[in-house]
């Protein structure tokens, strides 16, 4: 009965043994940085990973991530230096240096997003606020983010929490602006078109005027050529028919007047009331051209 007594308590002992030994044992991850807190107060901030001691059932173990965490930001309205409005959209990435001060004042991630939420946005207003639009969406965004950064690391150092980077998504005007703008950028470029159209009618017409009066001008030309030319002809064909009639009148006046039958004589709605004895068909009555009396004496 004793031996049996006995066995019970050692078995009772040995499982408190291990339940005590169990209890005093927690692991540190790599991910992972652990707060000792003893009845409610922090005793020690464990970072290196592996096995650590505590004492039992007094001390409690609060893990705190240690990687880098991401902080998605809504998008916001800023107005700038020169009175734009602008709906910014910006995130931020931190991570917690100081365990203590983060667990006394944050207590937890969500928390601390909320802050930093509230942090984030206040300096995105007071950076923007000093620069003119321009700057803000195509010069200086990458000092402006840099400012945005240091101010909001310099603000959250009172929690703990370092900020790795701020970045500015977006940053665009409000939908309403935005249309106005693109409906004032649409009537410029309407109005740029129409001054260019207008330019290049004008133009079109110059050149066109030019070109016509350069057509006139070589048309006239070609026709003064022309008319010298046919005088020059008409004045060499004079030439040869005074010389032709010179060696041989009868014959000259015989080809001058077969000529003129031929293209009076044509088919066409030409009408010649003429006596047929007229000097002008003698040819037709006697071969020589001569009236027939005349031939008639000569022979």
């Amino acid at each position: 009965m004793k031996n049996g007594i006995a066995g019970i308590v050692a078995l009772f002992v040995l499982l408190v043994a291990i339940v005590v030994g169990y209890s005093s044992l927690f692991t540190v991850s790599e991910t992972q940085q652990v707060l000792l807190v003893r009845l409610g107060e922090p005793v020690r901030v464990v970072t290196t990973p592996g096995l650590n001691f505590k004492v039992p059932f007094i001390d409690s173990v609060i893990s705190i991530d240690k990687r880098i965490l991401d902080l998605e930001n809504p998008s916001q309205e800023v107005i700038a230096s020169d009175q734009k409005r602008l709906v910014v959209d910006a995130f931020a990435r931190y991570r917690i240096k100081d365990p203590l001060r983060f667990y006394q004042t944050l207590g937890s991630i969500q928390a601390a997003n909320i802050q930093l939420t509230t942090l984030l946005n206040s300096s995105l207003r007071r950076v923007l606020g000093e620069v003119p639009f321009i700057q803000v969406v195509r010069d200086e965004r990458d000092v402006l983010m840099a400012r945005i950064r240091d101010q909001l690391d310099r603000e959250a150092t009172s929690y703990g929490i370092a900020v790795v980077d701020v970045r500015i998504r977006r940053a665009d005007l409000p939908e309403q602006n935005s249309q106005a703008v693109y409906q004032r950028m649409q009537t410029e470029r309407q109005r740029e078109a129409a001054e260019f159209r207008a330019q290049g009618g004008q133009r079109a017409q110059e050149i066109r005027s030019k070109a016509d009066r350069e057509a006139t001008v070589i048309v006239a030309e070609a026709n003064s050529q022309s008319e010298k030319v046919r005088g020059e002809g008409d004045g060499e064909r004079n030439r040869l028919f005074a010389e032709a009639y010179g060696q041989d009148p009868d014959f000259f006046t015989f080809y001058r007047s077969m000529s003129a039958y031929e293209n009076s004589l044509k088919n066409n709605d030409t009408r010649f009331l003429l006596r047929p004895d007229s000097e002008f068909f003698r040819y037709f009555a006697n071969p020589t051209g001569k009236p027939a009396a005349a031939n008639g004496s000569a022979r």
